[in-house]
């Protein structure tokens, strides 16, 4: 079993900064079928992979674009192309999980620097962000997935809203950081952990009055653990209960428990979620398992189709390049880490 190097994270972290553009926006690939796409949430991730690998110039021009383009609500855009350098909105979407991410990011920078006046400068954009989020949760405790023209959905989904417990969570040490306590946010991500833990809890018709049923795709499997709404022996439980429909031996995991194709960064979550519970040796094993997805120059494919034995989509993701950057730090902490004082609760 073996895990990337330190040499193979930073040939990693240099293939996804040799993608970002002069503006600081970060695609999902420079060729193939997703050339030039940039979202919010993939975006951040690749800057929590720069700053990872010691990209950190590469890393504060990401999140300074972010706050750039940051509309008046405190949303993004849900798609942006890139067109001779240049992001042009193709969806103009408010997707709540999109834009609520840019918390994590920032506090995930400032856990591994201890840049207190960087957390400073982007805080405006991730108040604004989180209170955006805020705004939109349902009497369920779930978050809207989106919001639009004639108000915001009426479920959310189930991994978005466990992602966003987790945003809000590391907004509010965000907040206490700068001085700026936001205890609401607490409040929010409380009730999305309860809605969390309702519909998880076996019944499926009270959890598909909350969350839109998604029950085919593994981030639901995995996320209510990864986003940390469930922990103990209800975390186990979750996993250990699907792990043979989604779990491939050798190739990683299926992002669909229908198709006979393994993801490369729904492998590392999974991982990421191990790890969180103490099982790290299964975590390592799975971050080690997806390494075929690896190319010669650090970039990694998005998935295999093990029947046709083909990479597909035709796409070296960034945002696959970052999950495997984040599970293996996860595993194998660096040395060069700055830290800081901050944690989640």
């Amino acid at each position: 079993m073996r895990l990337p190097s330190e040499a193979d994270l930073r040939l990693t972290g240099a293939a996804i900064a040799a993608t970002q553009a002069p503006c600081g926006a970060i695609p999902w690939d420079v060729q193939g079928d997703t050339a030039g796409k940039v979202d919010p949430w993939d975006h951040v991730e690749c800057a929590m992979a720069l700053v990872a690998t010691g990209h950190l110039t590469e890393a504060a021009a990401a999140y300074d674009w972010l706050a750039s383009t940051q509309r008046d609500d405190g949303s993004w855009p849900a798609e942006w192309r890139l067109r001779e350098g240049r992001p042009e909105v193709v969806d103009a979407g408010f997707d709540t999980n999109l834009t609520g991410y840019v918390a994590v990011g920032v506090w995930h920078h400032w856990r591994d620097r201890g840049d207190l006046e960087a957390v400073r400068r982007w805080w405006p954009m991730v108040a604004a962000a989180l209170d955006a989020v805020a705004a939109v949760q349902l009497p369920s405790g779930a978050i809207a997935w989106a919001t639009g023209p004639y108000g915001p959905a009426d479920r959310g989904l189930l991994a978005g809203s466990s992602c966003l417990r987790l945003a809000l969570r590391c907004g509010v040490v965000l907040g206490e950081v700068v001085g700026d306590p936001r205890p609401r946010w607490r409040e929010v991500a409380d009730r999305i952990e309860t809605a969390v833990a309702t519909a998880t809890s076996g019944d499926a018709e009270v959890s598909d009055a909350i969350f839109d049923p998604k029950h085919r795709y593994s981030m639901d499997w995995y996320y209510p653990v990864l986003g940390g709404a469930l922990r103990g022996p209800a975390a186990h439980a979750r996993l250990d209960a699907r792990w043979s429909d989604f779990v491939v031996p050798g190739l990683g995991i299926r992002c669909v428990d229908d198709h006979p194709w393994v993801t490369g960064a729904e492998t590392c979550e999974l991982a990421l979620s191990l790890a969180a519970l103490g099982r790290r040796e299964e975590a390592a094993r799975l971050v080690a398992d997806m390494q075929h997805l690896r190319d010669a120059d650090g970039a990694y494919w998005t998935g295999y189709v093990w029947p046709d034995d083909a990479r597909w989509p035709i796409e070296r993701s960034t945002w696959t390049s970052a999950a495997v950057v984040l599970a293996t730090r996860a595993l194998c902490p660096s040395p060069d880490s700055g830290g800081s004082s901050g944690r989640l609760e």
